[in-house]
């Protein structure tokens, strides 16, 4: 790749291609439990945009530029008043949607106030997480993907902070044959201990650990199908023995991945840019049948990350936890049980940025190719104009985008696509929240 479409695909601010892209979705700014205190105000910084994110009396979200309209003070140590934001400067109030509601320092009868409005993006919450629009769309609406419909009840969110640029982030999300050296473990644990840990289960349907055919398969036939969301992965590994495993992940576009748990769970995680250097992922994890336990879920997380910024405690200053011995007998890569932390290095070892131009891409990288193609052509849309854009829906046309399917199955070798659309009704079908009322957009391409 040359260093110019390099930067043309990594860089985030709001003049940049990438950036635009990115502002014409709905994406993730903060965990519902960050807010959850008696002092509800966050400074955010998403995409080089320094923010403050709030929530006022009336339990309403607002998310404002963090410098005063007046003087340019910090509004993240603002206080909550008169139903909106109060600068500690000037006193100068701030409603959710940036107007000025107050400047109690000016003359009484001053109406200066009604001519000040700060700039403020859409926000709402959904399943434990803050979703915010920074586009120039009048209208968009999120679509109704699983974590989404789902029930509160049925959904776990957590979040993590990597030290990389984001599109290196969300491709270790859409390779699908890492998995069977980055996290291969050289011995299968007991599927009953898997509760909120990935690759810890049996296939869905049989008493293979998915451990054994990832380690055991590790070159598995690769098909990468363009949806109406962005790109379906489909990765088969022939067991040999008349059958087939199956797993399905995606890439929802523009920097979400959707990924199976376990045979009852998938995770729907987005890689959102801090700056170009740093990003955060937000995962929320969603059960089709029990309502999950999300007390045992966030402990097990917080054994892992320290608040408030969500860190990994395994990072490049400790090597990631390595430990030789390990390596030589647990795990691939002698960096501890949670696949998360792989990742992490895998992310971070490329450098804060990868130098793409001394990549090397392989067959089995065929989706990132995909993916890095379908960015130029949204990047190439928006410059233009193109309002037309994948997976951009409003009002009722939400319902057009929902799922995506993912899990892991296994079934005969004669008909591949069959293994996982019949694991996906039978999913769909128990499900206890009525998952089955799904899309078929399958069965019609």
């Amino acid at each position: 790749m040359r260093e110019d479409r390099n930067k043309l695909l990594t860089e985030t601010t709001p003049r940049s291609s990438a950036g635009k892209v990115l502002r014409q979705y709905w994406v993730p700014v903060a965990l519902t439990e960050e807010l959850d205190n008696q002092r509800a105000v966050l400074p955010i910084k998403i995409m080089h945009e320094e923010l403050v994110l709030f929530r006022d009396k009336n339990n309403n979200l607002g998310l404002l530029d963090r410098q005063c309209p007046h003087r340019g003070v910090d509004l993240s140590y603002g206080r909550l008043e008169n139903n909106g934001l109060r600068c500690v400067f000037h006193g100068w109030c701030f409603d959710k949607s940036g107007q000025c509601l107050e400047q109690p320092g000016e003359p009484e009868n001053s109406k200066l106030y009604q001519r000040i409005k700060t700039k403020s993006y859409p926000v709402m919450e959904i399943n434990g997480v803050v979703f915010a629009y920074m586009g120039d769309r009048k209208e968009t609406t999120p679509p109704q993907l699983d974590c989404f419909r789902a029930p509160d009840s049925h959904v776990f969110a957590f979040k993590g902070k990597w030290e990389c640029n984001w599109l290196q982030a969300l491709e270790v999300g859409i390779d699908p044959v890492h998995a069977s050296f980055l996290h291969r473990f050289f011995t299968d644990e007991d599927p009953s201990d898997q509760y909120g840990k990935q690759f810890r289960d049996n296939t869905a349907g049989t008493n293979i650990p998915i451990t054994k055919v990832l380690r055991e398969f590790h070159r598995p036939d690769i098909h990468v199908d363009e949806t109406n969301y962005g790109l379906r992965i489909k990765t088969f590994r022939n067991l040999n023995n008349g059958s087939t495993h199956a797993r399905i992940t995606n890439q929802i576009f523009p920097c979400a991945i959707s990924i199976p748990m376990s045979n009852s769970m998938t995770i729907t995680q987005w890689h959102v840019p801090v700056d170009d250097e740093n990003c955060y992922w937000y995962a929320m994890f969603t059960s089709f049948d029990e309502p999950i336990d999300k007390e045992k879920m966030r402990a097990q997380r917080l054994a892992d990350h320290s608040l408030p910024e969500y860190l990994p405690k395994n990072n490049k200053k400790n090597r990631y936890g390595f430990d030789r011995k390990e390596q030589e007998t647990q795990t691939y890569t002698g960096m501890g049980m949670d696949i998360n932390v792989h990742d992490q290095w895998a992310c971070e070892s490329m450098g804060t940025i990868q130098d793409r131009t001394n990549e090397h891409l392989a067959t089995t990288d065929k989706a990132i190719s995909a993916y890095r193609r379908m960015l130029l052509q949204s990047i190439t849309k928006v410059e233009d104009g193109d309002q037309e854009l994948i997976g951009i829906v409003s009002g009722d046309d939400a319902y057009t985008i929902r799922g995506p399917i993912a899990l892991d199955a296994i079934g005969s070798s004669e008909d591949q696509d069959s293994i996982w659309l019949a694991g996906d009704q039978k999913r769909r079908s128990q499900s206890s929240w009525n998952a089955n009322l799904y899309y078929k957009e399958t069965e019609n391409d």
